[in-house]
């Protein structure tokens, strides 16, 4: 399998009245085609504005996005129209993300009628095809949002995302607004889905559990920079960055007898708001050094795959302890 999209020092500044606001900064990775990349962190690391970034909701102010080979960094208005059909969405909240004033069918029917060639019983074929897939019954065909739960809605969201025969799916928190019972039944259709057809994920969470479940490869961030980077199975067994261990800390054990430290973090959340030279990351680490708060740390590989942005890693060795 190929790489099917990838950033080099992508960035993304908003101007605010005390500056510039560091959105985005510095995020390099890969996706290889059918694989999931799951991207983990706390509310308001830029996640989000991550995959909107990418997919040209909003602009990116410095780096590159390459999709399929193709510098897609800046594109003309015609292109962009043609990447749309291979890069979809999938928005967190399935309420707000739809139009109250259109009815399921409208809902689905709407790209189909603005990106494809079909037409009349064709349209209505491919709606149906698409509620099937996702598991919507057809007698909710004309149906407005407010009348079906928070699954449903979810499913109308994947239908819509999946109707152009995208290769490329950015997923913002799709399950965090659902019943956990919900959110299994939606986990396993779109693992199905990918399956089926060969999709690429850009799954983005700040469950770690469902992470895990979903993700082969798992990107942390903090304070819009990627902290640390590796495989789902090798990073759940091996974290080496401060706070990847702290979040993972924090994840419960179904074992009785099993201890764990709880890793609580203390300290002022840096502002990333002009941020000062060094690690962001600073502040609430155990374990910084006068070196942390001096200079920006730089990624690096410490095991085949596994990539780590702090001062107290290097390829030989980890200088923090480990419990």
């Amino acid at each position: 399998m190929g790489t099917i999209l990838e950033t080099n020092n992508l960035q993304k500044y908003f101007k605010v009245p005390a500056g510039s606001l560091h959105a985005v900064d510095g995020i390099s990775f890969k996706i290889n085609e059918g694989e999931t990349l799951g991207v983990v962190g706390e509310s308001g690391c830029g996640k989000s504005t991550l995959g909107r970034v990418l997919l040209h909701l909003i602009d990116n102010t410095g780096g590159q996005i390459i999709y399929k080979g193709e510098d897609i960094t800046q594109v003309s208005r015609s292109r962009l129209s043609q990447l749309r059909q291979e890069m979809q969405i999938i928005f967190q909240d399935p309420f707000s993300s739809l139009n109250p004033r259109m009815t399921v069918y409208q809902t689905i029917a709407e790209p189909l009628q603005m990106h494809s060639h079909l037409k009349g019983k064709e349209i209505q074929d491919r709606v149906f095809e698409l509620m099937d897939t996702v598991g919507l019954a057809r007698r909710f065909v004309n149906t407005y949002p407010h009348e079906l739960d928070g699954g449903r809605r979810q499913r109308i969201g994947i239908a819509r995302a999946l109707s152009l025969n995208p290769k490329f799916i950015v997923c913002d928190e799709p399950v965090s607004a659902l019943d956990v019972s919900i959110q299994a039944q939606i986990l396993n259709l779109m693992l199905d889905i990918q399956e089926e057809r060969g999709l690429t994920y850009l799954f983005i969470t700040h469950d770690l559990s469902v992470v895990k479940y979903i993700s082969n490869n798992i990107m942390v961030m903090y304070l819009g920079q990627m902290v640390e980077m590796a495989s789902s199975e090798e990073l759940f067994q091996h974290q080496y960055h401060p706070y990847t261990k702290a979040l993972l800390s924090a994840l419960p054990v179904p074992d009785i007898d099993h201890k764990s430290e709880r890793i609580l973090l203390k300290g002022e959340i840096t502002s990333p708001i002009n941020p000062k030279p060094g690690c962001r990351f600073a502040a609430r680490c155990r374990y910084a050094t006068a070196a942390c708060s001096a200079s920006e740390p730089e990624l690096q590989e410490v095991q085949p795959g596994h990539f780590v942005k702090c001062h107290l890693v290097n390829q030989n060795h980890l200088e923090i302890e480990k419990n």
